[in-house]
């Protein structure tokens, strides 16, 4: 993709990539913008070191992509965008940085509203927030909804069940094999969430000393992160970085169900066909992944309710059983009777909106 970025632009619909830079603080980040027909776009920032600046310029687009599915799917009117910072984010963020990040934001007058990621935190929220009113994960002294990882491990929850319903007739995890890859934001309550429903779990992390703390904590097992891809479990749940369902690793599983929080799972379209060929139920990471959001964004139309947002995001579980009835229906899968359904809400709101972008009149109120 990276060789020819305008035509991967015009393929998959995109609506604009931006370069941001600030030399005097150590900004380089990069916005992709993918689509402003439902509402503003949307999406986190993420810090994150990359081989290269085509490297961080794919993933923003791919990431911005997967938000407009996201939102899509779940039903919010909101867009699909995506902000990566090159850098190292335990030894290169400062107050600045990200004040420079929100000015340029903020000169998109509403276009993008941004959130936490990978690498980024409500601190550095509340620094972007200084320079600009379009930002939606704040801590809730800020306004905000507060940390949103419990909200997103509790939709992939969902999702599980709604697997596991299909696959063994019941959406009882009790006594499933299931491994949690990653123990971050997500992944450490994803680990305590099963824990309570009586899966025996097993966690792997590369940091080790996580990984010890977590174990101590739940008395789960543990298991090197090099390979999760191969282990004798009924579910793995991918909660760290995305790609992790590719042709290297598509031999090795031997799970029933893949379903974790994770961006970008498959590593190419073809994978999600090569794992219903296996036999392999796979929940779509932005059907699965979509609770952080959803629970999120519910403040921008009425203010924080916590329980009104949690309500939205048990609604995964339905959702994936759509997704799941689609795919057997129409014999594809999974991955891509998700795209449908993302795909029919997008057109249908352009047969109401005026095509050519972005609407200021759906910018909810700051």
């Amino acid at each position: 993709m990276t060789e020819h970025i305008f035509n991967y632009m015009s393929n998959y619909g995109y609506e604009k990539v931006l370069l941001f830079q600030n030399e005097d603080v150590g900004l380089r980040a990069i916005l992709a913008i993918h689509s402003t027909v439902l509402g503003p776009a949307a999406g986190g920032t993420r810090m994150w070191t990359y081989a290269s600046d085509l490297d961080a310029i794919e993933d923003a687009m791919r990431l911005a992509r997967g938000m407009t599915y996201k939102y899509a799917a779940a039903g919010v009117n909101l867009g699909g965008g995506k902000v990566v910072i090159i850098g190292d984010p335990k030894t290169q963020k400062s107050e600045m940085l990200f004040r420079a990040l929100g000015r340029f934001i903020n000169n998109l007058r509403g276009e993008y509203l941004t959130g936490e990621d990978v690498g980024t935190t409500l601190q550095d929220m509340d620094y972007i927030r200084m320079e600009t009113p379009y930002v939606i994960t704040l801590a809730q002294e800020s306004g905000g909804a507060g940390p949103i990882g419990g909200a997103t491990a509790f939709g992939v929850l969902q999702a599980m069940k709604a697997c596991a319903l299909e696959t063994w007739g019941s959406p009882d995890l009790q006594g499933r094999k299931i491994v949690v890859q990653g123990l971050g934001a997500v992944g450490h309550p994803m680990a305590e969430y099963l824990v309570k429903e009586n899966a025996h779990v097993t966690i792997a992390d590369i940091d080790a000393a996580r990984m010890a703390q977590v174990q101590q904590t739940f008395g789960v097992k543990t298991m090197d992160a090099r390979e999760v891809f191969a282990a004798d479990a009924d579910i793995y749940c991918p909660c760290a970085l995305g790609g992790v369902v590719n042709d290297e690793t598509l031999d090795q599983f031997r799970v029933k169900i893949i379903c974790g929080s994770a961006n970008n799972q498959l590593r190419a379209e073809k994978h999600g066909d090569a794992l219903k060929r296996r036999g392999i139920l796979y929940a779509p990471d932005y059907i699965a992944n979509a609770g952080g959001t959803v629970f999120d964004t519910d403040r921008l139309w009425g203010g924080v309710n916590a329980q009104r947002g949690m309500n939205k995001v048990a609604k995964i579980f339905e959702r994936m059983r759509q997704v799941i009835e689609i795919s057997k229906t129409q014999n594809i899968p999974t991955s891509l009777a998700a795209d449908r359904i993302a795909e029919e809400r997008i057109a249908q709101a352009r047969a109401i909106k005026k095509i050519g972008g972005y609407n200021q009149g759906t910018l909810p109120t700051f």
